[in-house]
């Protein structure tokens, strides 16, 4: 059961799930103290032990039924449909099992004429637990570990019902009735037994096919999710679904992870910086100048400060959410973040994002934090010069400026002074574009008008543009 239990906690993290050692024993023990024969206690301890986002839920309930309940239930489905079938034909199974019980333990079969494989006991008995046993092992053995597509669910269930010998086991059943029938079994209950090793032995084809495409799917669902994180980065936030807007989260926030950490790498190897020879050899001198002491050039990399615009029009909201959630995730990389929403009016929102957490705060930023209204049209002229009037001052030599947003100024001024000022100030002004670069300027776009004072202005429509920006920004 163990052994079980860890394949299972890899195969979560194979998913995406974060599983820990420590957690994976404390799945161990609790076991010991709760019984595993009821399937919902046995569940529900995994996941306590495993689990530790609610978001992961899911994922670990989909991947219990595939690994665990789903095919013992199949398993006691198809043996079910075989008992039903035979009542059809007017077998009462159980009467007929316990008969054949009967019959061999009272010894009037010779007992070296009755020599029954495991799995032929293991049908005439019903124990679905020792069957299910022996079907992963047989796969196991007939190599499933390599099942790659549909096409070979058929060729790993016929090696596996192979190495279990499901036909020897049938003609064992077989013979066995004759042998019943030699000693006194009815000539129609021995014909039964013959109709239920069939039903029998189909009834196991169909479990091991099913345990095979449950093993398929156990197996591909760590690519099926890459795939579809794949396509999740490159489809545009437009068209998003609700259910992939909170799927989308997890990615965002397993990206800024990832580029944290090879921030950090860097940061760790700039720091060290080259060899500085000359100071080296001032320090060895006592030792003859032998370089026992190594003295390196520290490179020091201050970090930025960011300045975010943020559009909250209706036509972008998709685009805002995603770019605040991704800054926010990397705001240790920058020393102070200050993050403003506009339509038409500007606000200032960086307390909200102090005051909640960041799920809550993006949503209150994308309604205006209360101190814009949102239900007006785009002017992102009126948006720049208040930005310009009260807030220059936040920006220096070291602030870059982002701004989130598709440039429909519904033909009001764009007021492209206001940028170029800020331009003059700060250090970098960013432009990401929700729109494709065929569209700017045409129309109600005034992005043409802002063009000449970014320091680069690009078309950031979904999550792979949106990384490959950040990656710049931060990098």
């Amino acid at each position: 059961m163990q052994r079980k239990i860890i394949e299972f906690a890899n195969l979560l993290r194979k998913s995406g799930l974060r599983v820990s050692v420590a957690e994976a024993i404390d799945a161990f023990q609790a076991l010991e103290e709760l019984s595993i024969d009821d399937r919902e206690v046995f569940r529900d301890a995994l996941r306590a032990s495993l689990v530790k986002r609610g978001d992961d839920v899911p994922t670990y309930d989909q991947l219990f039924d595939l690994y665990w309940s789903g095919f013992h239930d199949n398993l006691k489905g198809a043996f079910e449909a075989a008992a039903g079938a035979l009542a059809d034909d007017g077998i009462d199974m159980e009467q007929l099992l316990q008969k054949i019980r009967e019959m061999l333990e009272s010894g009037q079969v010779p007992e070296g004429e009755v020599d029954l494989s495991d799995l032929a006991r293991a049908l005439l008995t019903g124990d679905l637990s020792e069957l299910e046993q022996m079907i992963r092992a047989a796969a196991t053995q007939a190599g499933v570990a390599r099942i790659e597509n549909m096409l070979q669910i058929g060729f790993f269930g016929r090696r596996t019902l192979e190495a279990m010998n499901a036909e020897g086991a049938t003609r064992e059943l077989r013979d066995l009735a004759a042998r019943l029938r030699a000693v006194g079994m009815g000539d129609a209950e021995a014909e039964a037994i013959g109709r239920l090793a069939e039903r029998f032995f189909e009834a196991l084809r169909q479990s091991v096919r099913s345990f095979m495409e449950r093993e398929l799917q156990t197996r591909n669902f760590e690519y099926m999710e890459k795939f579809r994180r794949e396509a999740l980065f490159e489809k545009s936030f437009y068209s998003l679904t609700e259910d992939e807007i909170a799927r989308m989260r997890e990615v965002v926030n397993r990206l800024a992870q990832r580029i944290k950490n090879v921030m950090s790498i860097r940061r760790r190897r700039r720091k060290k910086g080259k060899l500085d020879l000359h100071t080296m050899l001032r320090r060895n001198m006592a030792r003859g100048g032998m370089p026992f002491e190594l003295v390196f050039k520290e490179k020091r990399k201050d970090r930025p400060k960011l300045v975010i615009l943020c559009d909250v029009s209706s036509s972008v909201a998709n685009v805002s959410r995603f770019m605040l959630q991704f800054v926010y995730s990397l705001q240790e990389c920058f020393t102070k973040i200050r993050s403003f929403v506009f339509v038409a009016e500007l606000g200032e929102v960086t307390q909200v994002f102090h005051d909640h957490e960041v799920g809550k705060a993006i949503e209150e930023a994308l309604e205006g934090g209360g101190v814009i209204n949102v239900y007006t049209r785009s002017n992102f002229g009126m948006a720049f010069h208040t930005f310009w009037r009260d807030f220059l001052s936040a920006v220096d030599a070291k602030t870059t400026v982002l701004v989130l947003g598709d440039a429909r100024n519904n033909y009001n001024d764009p007021k492209a002074w206001c940028l170029r000022d800020l331009h003059n100030k700060a250090k970098n002004v960013i432009w990401l574009n929700p729109e494709s670069p065929s569209a700017w300027g045409f129309g109600d776009s005034v992005m043409d008008k802002y063009l000449p004072y970014t320091t680069l202005a690009e078309e950031c429509r979904n999550l792979r543009q949106l990384s490959r920006i950040v990656d710049k920004l931060v990098l």
